[in-house]
């Protein structure tokens, strides 16, 4: 072994095979100290707990070839991006209560995703983890995928059949921290190479791991290259990137004294910014039909912003108050909805301030938050009236939309990392009802360019009514390139129907404001369907628009509003 004057080291072991097991021992000239360390670059991993790197290659031959000539029109930001989020442990598991492999996956995860209508599948991180209660949020293995389900070959395998069939891969990634363990990073040669040697900016605090050394050209080496050999070696479609907001501010979950500010005095840290635009010119100048999207919860500016206007230079960034808003919300008893009416119609303020994704992601149904479905209020009927509210008030709200495993389903217990999700629950007809809804929600999103066109521009959204807090209705428009293909939506956020509830319409139809009395509303989706497990209150007939001033309009029409429940119409 010896090294040159870049401080490579490099050496030659004759008769090494693929499978062999190795670890690095380094001794340090500085104190002596010697560590026992997992190759940082190794492609294949023993299973935990073992934790030595084994020799492989990425030998596959891929059959994906339409996907990725093609993806660039199934990832722009004017496209839908319904992405399932899954964590692969406990998606589903085997009689036996094992986990499933990459090649089981790839025929039930496959065709269960494509029978929903999903647009993406988001993985939680699958690099690989010594530590199965950190989901996988504690990377050791930064360019193999876990050995928990197969081999790397088998996760291209699953990749693969993915995109053939129209589905795009998301790949959950983590460069905010990384654990201690004996095998890892840190530490790596007796001394802070990874990680930051001051505590204030290496350490943190939330997870009890170190956090890498933005600065340092070598880490940011590494980090970026990373990001791009997942994009290139196993074709990944996007990168979500964990706790942004915890990289960007020096001092996140920091008392006074635990930290210290930048040259100017600020709480930014520098050195992440520049590392930040730094992997998003390289991941799109190399990839420019994949997209970013930033976990990111404060109102640091531009994240979703080109580099060139001063932006971070993500393609889409989590829209974590709209979660948080609509989810305390849905949570209080109708009665009292019609004083908390702000709580929905404030996101609209900001809406279009970055290319937004609305998560109701795994953070949400763990750590006694219940599941999303037991966050609804009232009898089980009106709960899943409510749940089916909010995926439809989801669906046509402006920006791209994640849901996590199960709660397509209405899952009623929290999630459990250790155990697969409550499939069982699909005999019952509320369950299958659910899931039939979201599988027509995904088709509406998908089919109709209003909701997607246009979703990160305030040219895409209009308000019809947002002050009728009294009925706790909400009305708006989505709008495409093409007037002829807006949407009405109309939410009814209380179990009162009402059977005659004028809205005004656009001041034109597809006919031209003369002939637009001419025109009808024709119902396209309610959320209140028979086949949902719904009442079945609908409007059955095209409704006629009549040439009467509402909400401030010239033309107007009365619709039936049914419990708890979206409509959504067409003017035609």
């Amino acid at each position: 072994v010896r090294w040159d004057s870049s401080g490579i080291w490099e050496g030659f072991i004759p008769g090494v095979e693929r499978g062999t097991s190795y670890k690095y021992k380094i001794q340090s000239n500085n104190n002596g100290i010697i560590t026992e360390k997992a190759d940082p670059f190794a492609m294949y991993c023993e299973n935990p707990p073992h934790t030595a790197s084994i020799i492989w290659d990425l030998d596959y031959k891929w059959k994906d070839t339409k996907w990725m000539e093609t993806r660039k029109d199934k990832n722009g930001l004017d496209k839908p991006h319904s992405v399932y989020e899954v964590h692969l442990g406990s998606w589903k598991r085997n009689s036996e209560g094992k986990f499933l492999t990459y090649v089981e996956l790839a025929e039930d995860l496959v065709n269960y995703v494509k029978e929903t209508g999903f647009t993406h599948v988001e993985f939680m991180p699958i690099m690989e983890y010594p530590y199965d209660p950190s989901w996988g949020y504690q990377l050791v293995g930064y360019f193999a995928p876990t050995s928990r389900f197969g081999k790397p070959q088998d996760f291209m395998f699953l990749v693969d059949k993915l995109h053939q069939a129209g589905i795009g891969v998301i790949l959950d990634w983590v460069p905010s921290h990384f654990p201690s363990d004996a095998h890892g990073l840190g530490f790596f040669d007796g001394s802070n190479l990874y990680e930051h040697p001051d505590l204030r900016k290496g350490y943190h605090p939330d997870w009890k791991s170190l956090v890498f050394n933005y600065g340092r050209n070598e880490v940011r080496s590494f980090l970026i290259s990373n990001a791009i050999f997942w994009l290139q070696q196993y074709h990944a479609d996007g990168l979500r990137v964990d706790a942004v907001a915890s990289m960007l501010y020096l001092d996140y979950s920091r008392n006074d004294g635990e930290w210290e500010p930048n040259i100017y005095g600020g709480r930014e840290n520098l050195d992440t910014i520049s590392f930040l635009k730094d992997f998003n010119e390289a991941v799109y100048s190399n990839f420019p039909d994949v997209q970013t999207i930033a976990e990111e919860s404060t109102s640091f500016p531009m994240v979703s912003r080109p580099t060139f206007l001063g932006g971070l230079g993500f393609g889409m960034k989590w829209m974590m108050g709209w979660m948080h808003d609509t989810l305390q919300y849905f949570q209080k008893e109708s009665v009292y909805r019609k004083y908390h009416q702000n709580d929905l119609t404030f996101s609209m303020t900001y809406a279009f301030t970055e290319n937004f994704m609305l998560p109701l992601s795994h953070d949400e149904v763990v750590y006694g938050k219940h599941s999303i479905q037991g966050r609804m209020t009232g009898d089980e009927w009106q709960k899943f009236a409510n749940l089916r509210l909010l995926y439809g008030y989801m669906f046509t709200h402006p920006g791209t939309k994640l849901l996590f495993m199960g709660s397509e389903f209405g899952q009623t217990s929290e999630w459990n990392f250790e155990s697969s999700l409550d499939w069982h629950l699909l005999q019952y007809g509320f369950h299958d009802g659910m899931k039939k809804c979201i599988t027509d929600l995904n088709a509406l999103y998908k089919n109709n360019p209003a909701l997607h066109e246009k979703q990160f521009s305030a040219e895409g959204f209009e308000w019809i009514n947002y002050s009728d807090n009294q009925n706790s209705v909400l009305a708006y428009i989505r709008k495409g390139t093409k007037e002829k293909e807006n949407l009405i939506i109309v939410c009814n956020m209380t179990p009162v129907v009402h059977q005659t509830y004028r809205i005004g319409l656009p001041a034109k139809g597809t006919r031209g404001k003369a002939e637009l009395s001419e025109a009808k509303l024709t119902e396209i989706f309610n959320s209140d369907k028979l086949e949902y497990n719904g009442s079945g209150i609908n409007n059955p007939k095209p409704i006629k628009i009549e040439k009467e001033l509402w909400n401030g309009r010239e033309f107007s029409a009365e619709v039936v509003l049914p419990p708890l429940a979206v409509c959504v119409f067409k003017i035609g």
